[in-house]
């Protein structure tokens, strides 16, 4: 009994002492295998089936030599020149009557735009007639004068004297026509009797009221403003280029702007003269663009973005819609599984179902993320410099970036969560 009694004692220790090994050799091989996974995986890249890339429209290309048109970004504003903008004034002061336009009217030259009021209008009307009626009479008086003189009745100093009341009563007539001419009337109106005694106050070129100074009722004398128009068809830009610059510019050089505060829509210019002074001490010369197209929400004094158009140039680039921006950087993914150029790689994918491991095998590619530097953009291409070395003619996404950025992040979470 005694000697059954050692051998289930021997038997128990060595099945402990197998058990015990056998536990740690899986641990550290499952410890070897995570570490191996760990090891070989890189947050920068995302795995994706041909189910998913046909579901987000994926595709794929590679970095092109396009002939792009580089560009000399720089700022500045928009301006309209003196000579289409205006400050109506009364010439006459007055009582304004009647308010024709308000802000944002379109008026064209000539157009009225108020009215203002005064009984000192008539006084110049008046004169006019009145002299208009002694012209009359010394002409008369000139003719008898000259018949008495050649009949040797009448003095010449009466003819000289005659001659030079006509001469100075003309003269007086063409002053008033011209004063009420400046009122708006037209002095042959006034042979009628009819006097005026409310002028109107008209636009002295086309364009748009920017501001109405003054109220109905409001006194208005010369010095007064009564409103103020922009006329923007002659838009332009007034952009700063400093001089190391100024070499690679010429008139009708094609700019590319957008306001600053709206960079949504694009516009366009054209360079018409080149500015012949700095600008204070900031060593930057004025260049002037006149902005052609559409000007539809352009105003005087907006700030704006401006890429001028240099010389054409062949660089490497590819789509926009190929770079993604994070944190301030650029980036564009490549397609990293081997002999990926033209057809997907296949890859084991382990799925569980019911606690029960099985394989199953399905085609779909890898990309990783790889920093760019961006240049000139044009024609839909950006230029892009690569800031890490990679294979010839590698294939890289063109449509679809960003989904791929949203599949490695949510996998790098999933990943980062267990």
């Amino acid at each position: 009994m005694k000697k059954f009694l050692i051998i289930a004692i021997v038997l128990f220790n060595v099945a402990s002492f197998i058990s015990c090994k056998s536990k740690g050799n899986q641990e550290t091989i499952q410890a070897e295998d995570a570490g191996k996974k760990e090891e070989h995986v890189n947050p920068n890249t995302a795995t994706l089936t041909e189910e998913q890339m046909k579901s987000i429209g994926l595709e794929l290309g590679i970095i092109e030599e396009k002939q792009l048109t580089t560009a000399l970004k720089t700022n500045g504003f928009l301006k309209v020149p003196n000579q289409n903008k205006a400050s109506v004034n009364s010439v006459y002061s007055g009582v304004i009557k009647s308010l024709l336009v308000q802000p944002g009217n379109i008026v064209r030259k000539g157009q009225i735009i108020a009215t203002v009021a005064n009984p000192e209008f008539i006084q110049a009307q008046s004169q006019y007639l009145s002299v208009n009626a002694k012209i009359s009479f010394a002409e008369l008086e000139v003719k008898r004068q000259k018949e008495l003189n050649e009949g040797n009745a009448g003095a010449l100093k009466n003819l000289q004297a005659a001659e030079t009341e006509l001469r100075s009563l003309r003269t007086l007539k063409s002053t008033l026509a011209q004063q009420i001419q400046l009122m708006g009337i037209n002095p042959e109106r006034l042979a009628n009797g009819k006097l005026i005694s409310v002028l109107s106050i008209t636009s002295p070129i086309n364009g748009v009221v920017s501001n109405v100074m003054v109220k109905m009722g409001s006194y208005v004398d010369v010095s007064t403003v009564v409103a103020e128009i922009v006329d923007n068809s002659q838009l332009h830009l007034d952009l700063f280029v400093y001089e190391k610059d100024l070499p690679k510019l010429k008139n009708n050089q094609l700019i590319h702007f957008t306001l600053t505060n709206n960079p949504g829509k694009e516009y366009d210019a054209q360079i018409y003269s080149l500015g012949s002074s700095f600008e204070g001490e900031s060593k930057a010369v004025t260049v002037h663009a006149k902005v052609q197209g559409d000007k539809t929400g352009l105003i005087d004094g907006m700030t704006i973005t401006a890429a001028i158009s240099l010389e054409k140039a062949t660089k490497p680039a590819v789509p926009a819609d190929a770079i993604i921006s994070i944190a301030g950087q650029d980036y564009i993914f490549i397609v990293t599984d081997e002999q990926a150029e033209g057809e997907h790689q296949k890859e084991n994918v382990t799925v569980k179902h019911d606690a029960e491991d099985q394989h199953k095998e399905e085609k779909g590619l890898t990309f990783e993320l790889v920093s760019v530097a961006k240049g000139t953009t044009d024609v839909g291409y950006t230029e892009i410099t690569l800031l890490k070395e990679i294979p010839k003619d590698a294939k890289i996404v063109v449509k679809g970036a960003f989904f791929v950025l949203a599949k490695m992040t949510n996998t790098g979470e999933g990943e980062h969560g267990h």
